[in-house]
């Protein structure tokens, strides 16, 4: 009687790839104007990205404000990446409400 392991591992996380779509997810989003790594939501900086070999750090606002307060994420699958997005676009709209 064999044993057949149907399970499979999932494809490494690629930091580089994942950033190049990242950026361009978040571009998409309207709103946020794109600078350099950064990403402003009418002048306030709201988020900020940096390359690390293994993963993406990624800092994101509760709200934008002159000094505001950072919020640090470490992006480290492509389900990370995803929830991120998603998490922005819910602030996106927050932000857009509450003005």
């Amino acid at each position: 009687m064999t044993t057949d392991d149907f399970s499979f591992a999932l494809p490494p996380f690629k930091p580089d790839e994942a950033i190049v779509k990242l950026r361009r997810d978040l571009r998409e989003l309207r709103g946020l104007t794109a600078r350099g790594d950064s990403f402003e939501y009418r002048g306030h900086p709201v988020v900020l990205l940096t390359l690390e070999p293994d993963c993406i750090r990624a800092k994101v606002v509760e709200r934008p404000a002159r000094t505001p307060h950072w919020e640090d994420r470490r992006l480290a699958s492509g389900a990370d990446v995803r929830r991120f997005t998603e998490d922005v676009r819910r602030r996106l709209a927050r932000w857009n409400e509450d003005e």
